[in-house]
């Protein structure tokens, strides 16, 4: 049974963000200060990415547990009311993720799915977490025009 009425529960989703979300700002300014440029949202790729890092043929999604249904996640539980409906719809979220990143794979990108449980509300924590991500896909590696890392950039700000 849910304690708010339908109104209330209406308003509240309403003030649910697509874009700019808490953990989508702290990825961004995580590998800002890493040194990575990126572009935000690029309508012309399967998904609209949230974030696009066009250099190194990259895209990253960062998803709420609960939209995008984060298997084994504590974040993602199921609503007990109105059960169906939100079923069917988290269902047609997780089908557009799979199809929009087999899209992406097709093309030739990257694609990296970072859940919003993974990251820390703390920048630095956010960093240390990216910096694993993105040794793992073997984007880290790539040296800046200036010949440091970027990561070496972050380091020297300390």
């Amino acid at each position: 049974m849910d304690k708010l009425t339908k109104e209330q529960r209406s308003w509240n989703m309403s003030r649910i963000k697509s874009k700019d979300t808490l953990p989508e700002m702290l990825v961004r300014h995580a590998l800002w200060h890493m040194g990575y440029r990126y572009r935000l949202y690029y309508k012309k790729l399967p998904g609209k990415p949230d974030i696009v890092m066009p250099k190194y043929k990259t895209v990253i999604f960062v998803h709420g547990c609960f939209w995008h249904r984060h298997e084994n996640c504590k974040e993602a539980s199921r609503p007990k009311s109105n059960s169906e409906y939100w079923e069917n719809k988290i269902g047609r979220n997780v089908e557009r993720d799979k199809k929009n990143i087999d899209m992406l794979e097709q093309l030739g990108w990257k694609v990296i799915v970072i859940w919003e449980c993974q990251i820390d509300k703390n920048v630095d924590n956010a960093i240390s977490f990216l910096k694993k991500i993105l040794i793992e896909n073997n984007i880290l590696s790539s040296k800046l025009k200036n010949g440091t890392m970027p990561y070496d950039i972050l380091e020297s700000r300390a």
